[in-house]
């Protein structure tokens, strides 16, 4: 049998080449509305979250462990004094802050889990 006729150029190939790329396009354009655009949007919040952080402040770390901010440490206050009891306090990153601790879901806490 002779397939030539299939990989001739004939009339349906002149808009094609835009066509060919439409369904990757639209992949992308669906993943960025899906997945990245609201990924990038919690992480602007949260690090908000972080800068507007101050003395008093009620907070939960990524550990699980709720305190107080006492105080901060450091030039550029990277470093964060919480006070978790009477007689105890912390000296954490600033980065290891999961969130006020009434605004905290319990899916940013949680352990990960070895199994077994």
């Amino acid at each position: 049998m002779n397939f030539n006729f299939l990989f001739a150029s004939g009339q349906g190939s002149s808009g094609s080449g835009l066509m060919a790329y439409l369904p990757f396009i639209l992949i992308l354009g669906i993943m960025y509305f899906l997945m990245i655009r609201p990924q990038a949007k919690r992480q602007k919040e949260k690090q908000n979250m972080l800068n507007d952080l101050k003395k008093g402040d009620n907070v939960i770390t990524i550990g699980g462990i709720h305190g107080s901010i006492s105080g901060f440490k450091g030039k550029e206050k990277k470093a964060v004094i919480i006070k978790v009891d009477k007689n105890t306090s912390m000296t954490i990153n600033r980065s290891a802050i999961a969130g006020m601790s009434d605004k905290v879901n319990d899916s940013e806490t949680q352990a990960i889990e070895a199994e077994q």
